[in-house]
């Protein structure tokens, strides 16, 4: 079955993009939460003039990511945490606490678009994670846990 994505569905695609998924998948999953729409021929069609239209705006979002992504190069992030016996924290760091973070140092992300390589922190040290800013464009950043003082 092929399905027009109306939103991001995470490990499917991205909205406006021609998935097929199986029958049970779509039309008890997607099609009634609203994530797409069943791509019929005329569908495809509105689908194909709305991106033709939409590609001027695509080039500008894009070049808006692109800068995000250059501020984003260029912060230096510490984030800190309580620190429990040996190097584990009291509770954990995520994506959340990230994006927070980021924000106060001038990039304002939401916390969807941060993924944390192996997931939550629960340990001092030094980590990685990527930001999806558009389908295109996306960046691997590094930065520190460090103990509170």
């Amino acid at each position: 079955m092929e399905i027009i994505l109306k939103k991001d569905v995470e490990n499917l695609g991205f909205a406006d993009d021609v998935v097929t998924v199986k029958d049970g998948y779509g039309r008890n999953f997607l099609i009634p939460q609203g994530f797409g729409v069943l791509a019929t021929a005329s569908a495809k069609k509105v689908l194909a003039e709305n991106l033709r239209q939409r590609a001027h705006k695509e080039a500008q979002a894009i070049a808006d990511a692109k800068a995000t992504a250059e501020k984003l190069a260029g912060v230096e992030l510490k984030l800190s945490a309580k620190l429990g016996q040996g190097n584990k924290l009291f509770g954990s760091i995520n994506n959340a606490n990230v994006a927070d973070e980021l924000a106060k140092s001038g990039v304002v992300l939401d916390k969807k678009f941060i993924s944390i390589t192996g997931g939550t922190i629960k340990a001092v040290g030094h980590y990685s994670a990527s930001v999806r800013l558009h389908r295109e464009v996306v960046v691997n950043f590094e930065f520190d846990v460090v103990a509170e003082a």
